[in-house]
C-alpha cells in the first residue's frame, strides 16, 4: 500500500491553498501533519480522499490516479474537520448505519471500536447530546471499526481527555504494521509521540520533514 502525491496544487477563488506538493506515504508508518490553522492541512487531506480534485497534479493510491475521479478510494476511512452524524440517533446506531453500507463487520466490531475510544457508557446516548470530545471519539470509532488499510484523521484528539488520547496513541502504534495512518494536528506534542514522520505545513507547502 502506497500513496503518492505528485505536484498537486489547489486554488480557491484565485488563492493558492495547496502549492505544488509532492510527497509519499508508505505502509507501516504513522505520518503527522502539523501546521497552524489556514496552512492547508485539511484541504490536503480532502485531496487524498478525493473530496476535492486538484487543479494540477496526481494523487496515486497503489498506482491508480484518483485526482479527477468521483470514486472514493477503497480501503480508506477518514475523519476530517468535525464529524457529521445523525443528531437524533444514538452513537451506536450511527455507527451501525454506516457499517450496513458495506456489511463487512458485525456488531462485535462496532462495539470493539466504541470500547477502544472509551465511549461504551455513552453509546446509547443520542448524538446531539454528545460533548465535543465524545463527538470526536465517535468519529474515530467510525474510522477504525472496519479495520481499513488507510486511516486519515484531522485533529482527532480535539476535546478528548488525556487518558483516551494515550490509549489511542498506543492503539494506532499497535496496528500500523500493514496500514498508512495520517494524523493532522496543530498540537505538535501529540504528533511527536505518535508519528514516525512529521510534515510541517505552511502556506500550502511542506516546509519541513522530521
Amino acid at each position: 500500500m502506497k500513496i503518492e502525491v505528485k505536484k498537486v496544487s489547489k486554488n480557491f477563488d484565485n488563492n493558492i491553498v495547496i502549492d505544488n506538493i509532492s510527497v509519499h506515504f508508505d505502509e507501516g508508518k504513522i505520518y503527522g501533519i502539523y501546521g497552524r490553522n489556514g496552512s492547508g492541512k485539511s484541504v490536503f487531506l480532502k485531496l487524498l480522499c478525493d473530496f476535492y480534485h486538484p487543479d494540477s497534479g496526481e494523487v496515486l493510491i497503489d498506482g491508480k490516479n484518483y485526482a479527477n475521479t468521483s470514486e472514493f478510494p477503497p480501503g480508506l476511512r477518514a475523519l476530517i474537520e468535525k464529524p457529521g452524524f445523525f443528531p437524533d440517533l444514538t452513537g451506536y446506531d450511527n455507527l451501525k448505519l454506516l457499517a450496513n453500507i458495506e456489511g463487512k463487520i458485525s456488531d462485535k466490531e462496532i462495539n470493539d471500536s466504541i470500547e477502544i475510544v472509551n465511549l461504551t457508557k455513552e453509546k446509547e446516548k443520542k448524538f446531539h447530546k454528545y460533548s465535543l470530545g465524545m463527538k470526536q471519539k465517535l468519529g474515530i470509532a467510525q474510522v477504525i471499526m472496519e479495520n481499513p488499510k488507510i486511516m486519515i484523521l484531522d485533529e482527532p484528539f480535539n476535546g478528548v481527555e488525556e487518558e483516551t488520547v494515550k490509549k489511542l496513541i498506543n492503539y494506532f502504534k499497535s496496528i500500523k504494521k500493514d496500514k498508512i495512518i495520517i494524523i493532522c494536528s496543530h498540537i505538535k506534542e501529540d504528533l511527536d509521540e505518535i508519528s514516525d514522520v512529521i510534515y510541517h505545513f505552511d502556506l500550502g507547502k511542506i516546509v519541513d520533514e522530521k
